[in-house]
């Protein structure tokens, strides 16, 4: 039967448009509905890369006598969660304040009104069929106090996501508090932090080198190597196309889970990018270069933007076109390479993925090799690489959405920065123009877009964020004084739709749909927060516009989450980048030249940069672009000057002075 689903914009929706559940978008009519028939609402939340989403659809909701069961029953809500962040968050919390842990998919029962009386998360069938059958009882028999426990939880949820809460300034102190609760959380043996399931800590590490900047700590610098090769030779990172998967199922990183999210390798390629600018890693720079190409490769759309994941399964098979066995190596290469393959990747005849075949980790050093050696594992990778396109491949999700595109946009941009490659360049470019022109709709921004034609979903927190910081990267990155003004224009609405009145952050907007609480999440978890993300785009853009007021806003912002980053860092690691960012200055350095790809001092200045810094450059009044105005060439000569907190060092003409001053 078909539902209400097949004219939805989400490639999840869409997964379920044939299933025999009527289900409803999210909408008030669907609300209505339930008051109506006087029936609870089920809201089942996912996305369309995730592995148990798919195993409990197939289990579940294409079956057929389970559909009837929740038809006669239930208004049932099919929600995306990367389309609808705000729903996702709301009943998250409610989900988490229940039953101490969330996931996805996420299975809520609620009132007519919204109001969540039940929560959990993925339910064998049997389970879930019992729990229809539970719930629909309740309701019928025992409606009062469901009723009163959807309050209950209510006022609980409200609770949790109050802001409101203690503030304190991020100080040195805390940062470095932070930097040293991270150093005894660091598995020393694996790198990463914390056991099995173990996910890339980008944030974490970001925080750390620029920590290392600041106070020269080794320790901060070790951690973010140990833990950043680890991850690079591990099943985690796919070593023949590049890019990471969500997480390792293991402490070693050795199995993944096989989805590649768009915001996880954006992220990584930041990390990949700085460690190599600071220490000159080649393994480092290679993966930067790997991961910054999976971007476009893996995930580039026909309109220029970048979908949100890989899927993790292949035909229903998780991880079936990723994994070898000895056997087919020797079948793809011949007895001598095969052979030489599975050592170099650690394939064995016992396996270490599930029927004896094994995921590729990098087991010897190949960066540092003999040219000849690393000239065989190059072959030897394209041809694996050759044989693997010809297996069926997993399905994208091809949703565009506007926070994931923002942080490439910002990776893409620093990377293209700090090696000085042309090539990331304009695709940071065309990815920011994909968001100013589909997503941002009468100075507002769209949550998704799909097949070039943009949703209804309102942007939340996190994408003016992002976005902003985006345009602020492409902005140092081109000299276009466009973006620097797109960037504002995002910041103000931000401050006028989203402050809360005391420095912190809801991650809805004033006038968007009122939900059963206002969301205001301001840790740090798979992703920045919209307050994390805020902060670093109002930092950046002070910088670049010379403005203290959204300096001062950033500040005020951070001020709401240093109590948290002072007891649990690990849930604040994109807050304590910006802080480092701020307690640097951040420095703004404005090169002044008539051959900005080629010049000295630029090259010296995104290699050196401290913390957070904003690099332009371009020539003298260069038009749209601040830190060029009133900026000459001393004796005809390129020039750089050096800011921070708005004071400003001589100008200087040689790299080695400039390096002398950013140090």
């Amino acid at each position: 039967m078909g539902n209400r689903l097949a004219d939805a914009t989400s490639p999840y929706l869409l997964q379920h448009a044939d299933n025999p559940v009527d289900w409803w978008q999210w909408s008030a009519e669907a609300f209505a509905e339930a008051k109506r028939r006087d029936v609870p609402v089920l809201i089942s939340v996912g996305y369309a890369a995730c592995h148990w989403c798919h195993v409990m659809a197939h289990e579940s909701f294409e079956d057929e006598a389970v559909g009837r069961l929740m038809n006669e029953n239930f208004v049932s809500i099919k929600v995306d969660r990367e389309e609808r962040p705000d729903v996702d968050a709301v009943y998250m919390t409610a989900t988490q304040a229940m039953t101490g842990q969330g996931g996805w998919p996420m299975t809520v029962f609620a009132t007519p009104d919204g109001e969540p009386f039940f929560c959990g998360t993925y339910f064998p069938k049997a389970n879930f069929v019992r729990l229809l059958e539970s719930v629909t009882t309740a309701w019928r028999d025992q409606r009062d106090d469901v009723v009163k426990q959807g309050a209950a939880v209510v006022e609980a949820v409200g609770g949790a996501q109050a802001v409101g809460g203690p503030t304190t300034p991020l100080t040195a102190e805390i940062l470095d508090g932070a930097a040293d609760q991270l150093a005894k959380e660091h598995d020393e043996s694996h790198g990463g932090f914390g056991g099995a399931p173990k996910f890339p800590p980008h944030m974490n590490l970001l925080f750390l080198l620029r920590h290392h900047q600041r106070t020269k700590s080794p320790e901060s610098l070790e951690i973010v190597r140990h833990t950043a090769e680890a991850m690079a030779r591990g099943g985690i990172y796919d070593q023949l196309a590049g890019g990471f998967a969500r997480y390792s199922v293991d402490a070693t990183w050795t199995v993944p889970h096989f989805e590649k999210m768009l915001y996880d390798n954006a992220l990584l390629l930041r990390v990949y990018t700085h460690l190599w600018r600071l220490t000159g890693d080649a393994l480092a720079a290679r993966v930067a270069a790997e991961t910054a190409a999976f971007l476009l490769d893996g995930l580039g759309t026909p309109e220029g933007g970048l979908a949100s994941a890989l899927d993790a399964d292949t035909d229903g098979v998780e991880g079936a076109t990723y994994v070898w066995t000895p056997a087919q190596l020797q079948e793809k290469l011949g007895d001598e390479d095969g052979a030489w393959a599975a050592d170099l990747f650690a394939v064995t005849g016992k396996g270490t993925f599930e029927h004896g075949t094994s995921v590729l980790r990098l087991a010897r050093d190949i960066d540092d090799a003999d040219p000849a050696i690393v000239e065989r594992w190059e072959r030897v990778r394209m041809r694996l690489r050759t044989a693997r396109d010809e297996r069926p491949q997993p399905s994208r999700a091809d949703r565009v959405a506007p926070a994931g595109n923002g942080r490439a946009v910002t990776a893409r941009a620093e990377h293209a920065m700090a090696t000085g490659d042309a090539v990331p360049a304009p695709a940071a470019t065309r990815i920011a123009e994909v968001l100013a022109d589909r997503h941002l709709v009468d100075g507002r921004l769209r949550r998704v877009s799909r097949g070039g034609v943009v949703g209804e979903p309102a942007g939340v927190l996190e994408d003016y964020g992002a976005v902003a910081e985006g345009f602020c990267a492409v902005h140092q990155l081109t000299g276009d004084g466009r973006w620097l003004d797109l960037a504002g224009e995002l910041l103000d609405t931000a401050l006028a739709r989203f402050a809360s009145g005391n420095g912190g952050f809801y991650d809805t907007a004033d006038d968007a749909e009122q939900l059963v609480t206002r969301p205001a999440d301001p840790t740090d978890n798979a992703t920045p927060s919209g307050l994390s993300a805020i902060a670093a785009a109002l930092t950046a853009y002070s910088a670049l516009r010379g403005e203290p007021r959204y300096r001062e806003a950033a500040e005020s912002a951070l001020a709401t989450v240093a109590p948290i980053a002072a007891r649990h860092p690990r849930f604040t690691g994109y807050a304590a980048a910006v802080g480092e960012a701020l307690l640097s200055g951040p420095y703004e350095i404005a090169v002044v030249t008539d051959e900005p790809v080629a010049d000295e001092l630029a090259r010296a200045a995104y290699r050196h940069a401290p913390p957070g810094a904003v690099v332009v450059v371009g020539a003298p009044d260069q038009p749209g672009v601040p830190l060029l105005a009133d900026r000459p060439m001393l004796g005809g000569q390129p020039t750089a000057y050096v800011c921070r907190g708005f004071v400003c060092d001589r100008p200087v003409t040689t790299s080695g002075e400039l390096v002398a001053q950013l140090q």
